[in-house]
This record gives structure tokens, C-alpha cells and sequence, in this order.
């Protein structure tokens, strides 16, 4: 046998950067160094030079960083992606895991070590709400920052796509403007701190009594905060549902999305997509839901008993769904396993908005994915990059719409079809659940008519 030649062994992309990448790898690298040494303390001495300098460079790096991709012709180019220590988890990925997944747990617990870096941001928060910056104006900064900054990769990556462009401008904008600016100002004119972009259920505490009792009681701009999310979380949602999908809110609104879109947009691909992980999503979503929904009714009972249910414990309540579910499960491990579970860990299995929607969308709504099953080459692009796990191949080669109340509308999976199988629709009611439909009876795989779908 002819001796194997050591060129046609199998490698891996390689992973050179050029100039630019690696002078905006060292801009940000310097910046990430300069927080670093605010957080022992320079910080508070020289906040304003930190806070340009630092947080400037942080921003600036990527910015020179993500030119790679308009050096590229315009498409989605995923080479290498199976093969990086940073979207395969990896070394590198398993370090950011543990990084975000620390700073989410100081965040919430040990805010005190965090004084100094907090310190850095006083001018700024200053300047916006007239006041000293805390945790979580340090946190919204952050949070906003990276939408930005990835928000720009993911306009250079997918500027071939006027849907992933305005979906992009759209988190970015909502997040900017209603999940940032907007509530800071509110602090600023001494009226009540509000999200006017979150509702209940996934701002679970908006429709609870003590938060309505403190907005109505505080201005009648508070009355009408109350009113914004009864009619966003009761009308609203459900008309719009119904015309676009859960896509409307949770790939274009939501700012829980938002940062999936942009920063979790990496580590999209690493979502699980077997037939187990979605047993555990269904009961994990609705489970949650179930418990938003009993405990609000719950609260407003014990309310209108003047406390005669739950007496002194309705508070006690309030902590520890927001000690599990606003805490550990949104923010520690909903965030801080990107690198490890995908992108939309928090949406796929915590929470509760996307299980209201999903279940709107499942049934009710016009929205669904056609398929093409005819031009299908079982390539399993569609599924790999599915952040919700949605195994989406299953139904492209059956000819089969794709109706899951998980989806969320993203339009990767149209997006990296090679063949255009994939094609997301708003349409009348009829003809939503189509095509042949594989059973499985005793082993033996059946081809039917009728209109049962895998889930």
C-alpha cells in the first residue's frame, strides 16, 4: 500500500490573524488590564481617565478587530468554528465560562468587591442620572456595551441579510434607548426606575401589588407605567404574536435576546439539540411560567385578604424567586454558560416570556418556517446553528413547516441553507401544519397524512 502523505492529513483551519486583528486583540487587551487595575483601586483615584481609557479601548479593540469581516466577501462563513478553543469549548471557552460565570456571581453576592470598578463609573453616572454609580449601573453598562459592540460584528457579518441588519439595529436600538437611557432619566426627574421594554411575566414583579401599589402612588407617570405593562403583557403581546411570531419580542425587543443576538452569537451552534434536552426545556419553560403565573395570583389573593394567606411571608416569596430564577438561573447560568451551552440557555429553559409566546405561537399565531424538503440535502447546516435546538433538518426533509414554540424567529437557519429550503412566512391560519409526517410505530417508520408534527 502507497505510503500516506502527510499533506492530505486532516488539519484545521488556521487561526492567523493580521495586522489590524491582532492590533485590535492588543487595544482591547490593554483596556480589559486598565479595569483590572481600577478594580485594586487606581480606579477611585482617576476615575474619568479610567473610564475613557479603559472602558475607550475595550470598545475600540473589537471595533478594529471586526474589520476581518468586511475584508471577507459578504455571506456567512462559519469555517473553523468546530475547531477554536473558543467556540468549541475549548480551553479558551471554558475560561470565558468561568470568567462570566464569576462575575455574574459577584455581581449579585459580593457587589463590595466591585467598589473600586463601580467608582470608575461615577462621572458617567453622574452625568446621566445625577448620582453615584452602584452595581447595577455598572451591570446596565456593561450590558449595553456589549450589545453595541457585538451588535456591530453581527451588522458586518450578516450585512448580506436586510433581515439580520434591521433585527440587529432593532435589539440595539430597544436596548440603548428603552433598557438604558430611558430608566436613567426616569432616576434622573426622581420618578420610578422602569424597563419599558420588559413585562410581566419575564419582569415577574411589574404586575405584583407592591409594584403596583408604589407606581400608581408615585405619579401619574407611574399610573401610566402600570397601564404600559398591562396592556403590552394582556393585548398586545397576543395581537402581535399572532401576526409575526415570538420573533417580534424575543429576537427584536427583549434585551435577554438581544445580548443572545450579538454576544452570544459565537456560541450559537453549541446549543443541544437531542431529543432529551427538549424534554427538559418543556417542563423547565412551562415549569417556571406555572410558578410567575400561581405566585402573582397568589400575591394578589393574600393582597385583597390584607395578608391573611401568606402574612409576613408574600416578602419572603418575592427573594427567593428572584434568588433562583432573577439571579442564578437568568443571570449566573443564563449568561455565564454561553460558552458552554449556547447562547440561549436562559430563554430556552427559564423563561417565562418565551413560554407564554411559545405557546401563543404554537397555536394561535401565523408565523411559521416553510420548507422546501424537495431541494433539502440533509446538510445540517439549519440545525447546527439553530440557538434553540430545534433539530430543523428533521422537518426540511420531510417538506414539513417547521411550528415550535421554541423558535424564535432568528432566521439562521434560512440564513445558512445553501439550498433556500428554508423560508420564514407570515400567513393565513390553513395549510400551517403540512406534508408527510414520519411516525414512529414500533420501531417501524410510517409515512401519514394527518396533521400530527414532532413537537
Amino acid at each position: 500500500m502507497p505510503e500516506t502523505d502527510a499533506s492530505l492529513q486532516l488539519t484545521s483551519p488556521t487561526s492567523d490573524f493580521d495586522a489590524s486583528e491582532r492590533a485590535g486583540l492588543l487595544v482591547f487587551g490593554t483596556g480589559i488590564v486598565a479595569l483590572m487595575v481600577a478594580a485594586f483601586g487606581a480606579g477611585s483615584a482617576f476615575p474619568t481617565a479610567f473610564l475613557i481609557g479603559g472602558v475607550g479601548a475595550i470598545v475600540l479593540g473589537p471595533l478594529i478587530y471586526f474589520q476581518r469581516f468586511l475584508r471577507r466577501p459578504a455571506g456567512i462563513n462559519n469555517d473553523g468554528m468546530w475547531f477554536s478553543s473558543t467556540t468549541a469549548i475549548g480551553a479558551i471557552g471554558w475560561l470565558l465560562g468561568v470568567v462570566f460565570t464569576g462575575f455574574y456571581i459577584v455581581l449579585y453576592w459580593y457587589p463590595e468587591w466591585l467598589h473600586h470598578l463601580i467608582r470608575v463609573f461615577d462621572p458617567f453616572s453622574n452625568w446621566m442620572r445625577g448620582r453615584p454609580a452602584d452595581q447595577w449601573f455598572l451591570y446596565g453598562s456593561f450590558y449595553t456595551l456589549a450589545i453595541l459592540v457585538m451588535g456591530v460584528r453581527a451588522l458586518y457579518k450578516y450585512r448580506h441579510s436586510r433581515y439580520h441588519v434591521i433585527r440587529t439595529f432593532s435589539v440595539m436600538f430597544f436596548q440603548l434607548g428603552f433598557a438604558f437611557i430611558i430608566p436613567q432619566v426616569l432616576i434622573l426627574l426622581n420618578q420610578p426606575e422602569f424597563y419599558f421594554s420588559y413585562f410581566w411575566p419575564l419582569k415577574y414583579d411589574y404586575l405584583w401589588p407592591s409594584t403596583v401599589g408604589s407606581l400608581a402612588d408615585a405619579s401619574r407617570l407611574g399610573i401610566f407605567m402600570v397601564f404600559w405593562g398591562a396592556i403590552l403583557t394582556f393585548i398586545a403581546t397576543p395581537i402581535l404574536t399572532y401576526f409575526y411570531g415570538k420573533r417580534w419580542y424575543c429576537s427584536w425587543v427583549c434585551g435577554c435576546g438581544g445580548l443572545a443576538e450579538t454576544a452570544g452569537d459565537p456560541f450559537r451552534h453549541l446549543s443541544d439539540k437531542s431529543l432529551r434536552a427538549w424534554q427538559v426545556e418543556r417542563w423547565m419553560v412551562h415549569g417556571v411560567l406555572v410558578a410567575v403565573t400561581a405566585g402573582t395570583i397568589l400575591l394578589w389573593v393574600n393582597s385583597a385578604m390584607a395578608g391573611g394567606i401568606l402574612g409576613g411571608w408574600s416578602g419572603m416569596f418575592a427573594q427567593w424567586y428572584g434568588f433562583f430564577i432573577g439571579s442564578i438561573f437568568a443571570g449566573v447560568i443564563g449568561v455565564g454558560f454561553y460558552p458552554l451551552m449556547g447562547s440561549r440557555v436562559w430563554c430556552r429553559f427559564g423563561c417565562p416570556m418565551a413560554a407564554i409566546l411559545g405557546l401563543q405561537q404554537r397555536f394561535f399565531s401565523r408565523f411559521r418556517i416553510t420548507t422546501n424538503g424537495g431541494q433539502c440535502i440533509s446538510c445540517g447546516n439549519c440545525s447546527t446553528y439553530c440557538e434553540m435546538g430545534i433539530d430543523v433538518r428533521w422537518y426540511a426533509q420531510r417538506g414539513q413547516n417547521v411550528i415550535r414554540a421554541a423558535c424564535v424567529g432568528c432566521g439562521m437557519c434560512a440564513s445558512v441553507c445553501p439550498r433556500g429550503v428554508l423560508k420564514l412566512e407570515n400567513g393565513p391560519r390553513d395549510g400551517r401544519f403540512n406534508g408527510p409526517v414520519l411516525i414512529e410505530r414500533d420501531s417501524v417508520s410510517v409515512l401519514t397524512d394527518d396533521t400530527w408534527q414532532k413537537p
